[in-house]
């Protein structure tokens, strides 16, 4: 009997894990598994019923209190991303990038990546972003005489980094984790003033790793176009004019919204939440100008939403000047009565403008799919939230927590080799599990135990977010291979599709390996920042 009260955080691991293969819904599995094992523990008198009354205060603890707002940024950068993909916004990138790069050897390819982080910073969406690029990008590499497995690669690693450069999702809801995990690291140290790490941190640590692996990827697609040319061939110069109006045309509305809304959180001047805010807007008034719907003047539409982008941006630069006034003396702070009325012009001209282009959307029947889109997957993240919460509780009640702690602590290596073993299990579970379970179920058990090692929790954050972002390219169940698997021509095999995501595995995990032997490149940023 005894054993098996020693092994039931195991069991409990594994029949979760067991469930979620079969293919059972992830929230249902994880709050169904808990109970159940909630009811042997009874049966066992291992656990006490009275423990449940804490379930309802985890739950208005995550997602209710003032100071913990920050997820509600999540349902407004899933906003914001699918505003953008239905607001052709990759579409165009591809075709700007393929006319500039497209007649050097291996130029199709870096195109795509450069695309990809675009996207990854302006929408975050990996399956908006490989079924964009699938449908797009794919057919016209196979054209050009690409490799299948090269170009099939390409696209979905791409799409992958909206997982790791900030704003993401992942970061978001990782932050939390972390932030939740520091504190309780913390306080079971003895420390009941604890220091926190926010998502702003966790943002500004990933923005050089992200960078670190565009830069590997476009490496990769250099060194294939050197070494294997007839795999990666240049697209006939006639066809590679280079139009720089509309080049810039594709590139500055998502450059302007990432410069807004990571440059606003960076800079301290917005909380992640209130920079999902602006990007949200900003999003709606770009898909607004660039969608007619079945306006009689499009024009005008479109002059319309133009012009609340732009009063949208006076506003953004009109904080910016009164935060530098107000803290390093650049600029007036008090704007004064003129300053105030031009600020209220600003504000009505934004309203008009999302009014107008909000009507525009709704008219030619985007705004539904976009909110219909948002609810589901808003929804999906909460609901599995609160059941990995009801999980997490009774797993920590049975003393999993302890057991995982020592198992961890007799890890040969301490901290590091400990290190280790999490990203190991982590990296296996890619294989087989979406980014969302692992984050809610595997991080809150094996976060505050490294944490109270003595690891660096930006450093931590970034580590795992790389690690998560690894498991959309691993086979069998690697997300983004099925995004692409769905749009992929018949000719492109899904062994093709694997083999070609193979590589990029490799490179992410060359990146994982950097930033692990140079905890700077997390870091250093975060702390040149925010000190």
């Amino acid at each position: 009997m005894s054993t098996l009260i020693e092994i039931l955080p195991f069991l409990m691991f594994a029949a979760a894990f067991a469930a979620l293969l079969r293919g059972y819904p992830v929230a249902f599995t994880l709050a169904g598994v808990a109970l159940l094992f909630a009811l042997i523990g009874m049966a066992l008198d291992v656990f006490d019923p009275i423990h449940f009354r804490a379930f309802p205060q985890r739950i208005y603890g995550n997602l209710m209190e003032m100071d913990r707002q920050i997820l509600v940024a999540v349902p407004l950068f899933v906003f914001m991303g699918v505003m953008l993909e239905k607001s052709k916004v990759a579409e165009e990138l591809l075709e700007a990038m393929g006319a500039l790069f497209g007649t050097m050897r291996g130029g199709l390819g870096i195109s795509v990546v450069v695309v990809g982080a675009l996207l990854a910073a302006s929408t975050g969406i990996v399956g908006a972003t490989v079924v964009t690029m699938g449908l797009l990008s794919l057919p016209t590499m196979l054209k050009r005489g690409y490799s299948p497995e090269l170009a099939a690669g390409s696209i979905a690693a791409s799409g992958t980094l909206g997982q790791i450069i900030p704003p993401s999702i992942v970061l978001v809801l990782l932050g939390d984790q972390i932030s939740n995990a520091y504190q309780e690291a913390q306080r079971a140290q003895g420390i009941f003033s604890p220091d926190i790490v926010s998502v702003g941190d966790l943002f500004a640590g990933a923005l050089i790793p992200g960078l670190l692996l565009v830069g590997l990827y476009i490496g990769y697609q250099v060194f294939i176009a050197i070494t294997r040319p007839n795999s990666a061939p240049a697209a006939p110069a006639a066809e590679g004019g280079t139009d720089w109006g509309k080049i810039l045309h594709a590139l500055l509305p998502p450059l302007g919204l990432i410069f807004a809304v990571l440059g606003s959180i960076l800079a301290g001047l917005a909380t992640p939440t209130e920079a999902a805010g602006i990007g949200a807007v900003g999003a709606t008034f770009l898909a607004g100008a660039r969608n007619a719907g079945s306006d009689n003047n499009p024009r005008l539409g479109q002059l319309v939403s133009f012009v609340g982008l732009a009063a949208l941006v006076g506003l953004f630069l009109l904080v910016v000047f009164a935060n530098l006034g107000q803290d390093r003396r650049l600029f007036v702070a008090d704007l004064g009565a003129m300053g105030s009325l031009f600020a209220w012009v600003l504000v009505g001209l934004t309203v008009l403008g999302a009014a107008l282009s909000l009507w525009r959307l709704k008219k030619s029947g985007v705004l539904d799919e976009v909110m219909s889109s948002t609810a589901n997957i808003s929804a999906m993240v909460f609901v599995i939230l609160i059941g990995a919460s009801l999980f997490s509780l009774i797993f920590r009640e049975l003393g999993g927590d302890e057991v995982v702690q020592h198992a961890l602590e007799a890890v040969p290596g301490g901290k590091w080799g400990a290190l280790a073993i999490v990203m190991l299990v982590m990296f296996i579970l890619g294989f087989f599990l979406d980014f969302i379970e692992i984050t809610f179920v595997v991080v809150p058990i094996v976060a505050p135990i490294l944490l109270m090692m003595g690891i660096d929790p930006v450093w931590l954050g970034v580590l795992m977010a790389m690690n998560l972002q690894t498991s959309f390219l691993t086979p069998p169940f690697g997300f983004a291979l099925f995004y692409l698997r769905g749009v992929a021509p018949p000719e492109v095999t899904t062994a093709a599709i694997y083999r070609g995501a193979i590589p990029f595995v490799i490179i992410q995990l060359i990146g994982i390996l950097a930033v692990a032997l140079v905890p700077w490149l997390a870091t250093g940023l975060p702390e040149w920042l925010y000190g």
